[in-house]
């Protein structure tokens, strides 16, 4: 921004704060008049049945007064309104520009985008297939690092039997559900919010041995939200969303999926932008797509691709998805990686 822009600004700040301040002036001096007298008569009387209906601040001794006054009082009524929409409209617009401000920047990093904590590598966010969650530990592990061969301590490979255990703990996996399920709730008893989400998830569809309970899941979702896991206000935006536990409202869908999107939720910044799709918001839809394609959502990639194709983005816009998509890449990728994906590309497929 040049130096003649950046005053610019700043003049119009000002100038925005001087009618603020003014119309707030107005506002306070026709507020704090004294409501005790009769506006008509000047009659002491403070009937709260006897004010006006419109501004609510003139004050008459009986119905008589009210109705005699009525014209007079018409003009400084309606300035009184105008005045309370334009400093309402003022806020309202203000309020708006700083709640986009905070939803189209570039989250932070969750936990499951963090480095991987064996390799060290950036965290593929394709789930559950590129990164597994550990009830053991509470680690989430990249699919390279599952899949690594193990030795022991002589370099020798260890067999492939008994290899069933964390790469970062070495405890072994569970054998059953059941011991599964029992670590996930130890997990949750010490305040795991990964634990708690995907709990809720497994009683969200019945895994694992559990029952389908939306509300139980419900509960899981909004204990991990409040620890900070952005993953679980998509979970209950997406409830909201299709009814599942709680009345369907839209509203309450659109609000959850932007909390999770402005705390880093990859698949909500997406759901966001499909929904701004719906509205016919294309430009606010683009800016959506354009955050989660630099955290590495293929699917938004596809979409920025549909929208150049369509017009609604420019190829410059498309450029840029692809040079962001590309660095993801770049940053993701190992030969430990992508060894693991061809053994078994249904459990190991990370982009």
């Amino acid at each position: 921004m040049s130096t003649s822009d950046s005053c610019k600004d700043t003049a119009s700040k000002s100038n925005n704060d001087e009618v603020c301040d003014k119309v707030n002036d107005m506002l306070q001096n026709m507020s704090t008049a004294d409501v005790s007298l009769c506006a008509n008569c000047g009659k002491e009387g403070d009937d709260v049945n006897n004010i006006c209906n419109k501004c609510k601040k003139a004050t008459y001794c009986n119905a008589a007064c009210k109705k005699k006054h009525r014209h007079k009082h018409k003009k400084d009524c309606e300035e009184y309104q105008r005045l309370a929409t334009e400093k309402h409209n003022k806020e309202l617009r203000l309020a708006n520009e700083l709640h986009d401000k905070k939803l189209f920047k570039q989250p932070p990093p969750t936990t499951t985008e963090e480095d991987c904590p064996i390799c060290f590598l950036r965290m593929p966010i394709l789930n559950p297939t590129g990164s597994t969650y550990k009830t053991c530990c509470g680690k989430t592990v990249c699919s390279g690092c599952i899949h690594a061969p193990v030795y022991d301590d002589q370099g020798n490979l260890v067999d492939i039997n008994k290899q069933n255990e964390c790469p970062f703990c070495r405890v072994v996996a569970p054998k059953s559900d059941e011991e599964g399920i029992k670590r996930f709730r130890k997990r949750v008893e010490a305040n795991d919010p990964m634990a708690m989400n995907n709990l809720g998830c497994y009683y969200r569809d019945g895994l694992h041995g559990l029952p389908k309970d939306y509300t139980k899941a419900l509960e899981l979702w909004h204990r991990a939200a409040d620890l900070g896991h952005a993953g679980a206000y998509c979970c209950i935006g997406y409830a909201y969303k299709h009814g599942e536990g709680v009345e369907m409202d839209e509203k309450k869908a659109s609000h959850y999926y932007e909390l999770a999107a402005m705390r880093g939720c990859v698949q909500a910044r997406h759901n966001v932008g499909v929904n701004e799709c719906h509205l016919g918001n294309f430009d606010r839809a683009l800016k959506h797509y354009m955050i989660a394609v630099r955290t590495g959502y293929a699917e938004s990639l596809e979409v920025i691709k549909q929208l150049y194709s369509s017009g609604y983005a420019t190829k410059d816009d498309y450029t840029h998805a692809l040079q962001f998509y590309q660095e993801y890449l770049s940053e993701i990728k190992s030969v430990q990686r992508d060894e693991a994906a061809v053994f078994d590309s249904e459990r190991y497929r990370y982009y």
